[in-house]
């Protein structure tokens, strides 16, 4: 595939972005209380790889897909528990508490330098005061890469 001369222009628009302007502001949320059963099915209703779990407004952790998963792996020699007791434990004790989150005006080129090394894909966006304004991800990054909102003047 050649690039045609646009494609500067596609990088220069990349470059200005930030992760407001690609974010998702409509962010689903778990609760501490949520069972595995109900954060598969929210896995299955919305298409999205991470949840940011959130008590009373406060974000406490992030819970991803690879954390459902987990849930049901097992090594050879443990007892594998119930089906049903595995679906009724809790988003609590699977989801990640030490998360990274980045601010509304980070760059997006700084954002994808953060999913790179941390092998995430996706992270909370929070305001300095803590409070949850959104989500981006790695499609939100691949969508910024096709759809450049600024060209050079």
């Amino acid at each position: 595939m050649t690039m045609s001369s646009g494609g500067g222009g596609a990088m220069y628009g990349f470059l200005a972005c930030t992760a407001s302007q690609f974010m998702t502001p409509t962010v689903i949320t778990a609760e501490r209380q949520t069972t595995i059963g109900q954060l598969g099915a929210l896995f299955e209703q919305h298409d999205f790889n991470a949840f940011p779990v959130t008590e009373d407004g406060q974000v406490l952790g992030l819970v991803t897909k690879f954390d459902f998963l987990r849930t049901f792996a097992f090594t050879s020699n443990q007892m594998v528990p119930h089906y049903d007791d595995l679906m009724s434990r809790r988003v609590a004790d699977v989801m990640t508490e030490a998360i990274v989150h980045v601010d509304p005006t980070l760059p997006l080129t700084r954002v994808l330098q953060l999913m790179v090394s941390l092998k995430m894909r996706s992270f909370p966006v929070m305001t300095p005061e803590r409070q949850l304004v959104g989500m981006i991800s790695r499609e939100d990054v691949m969508r910024a890469l096709r759809e450049p909102t600024t060209e050079p003047r």
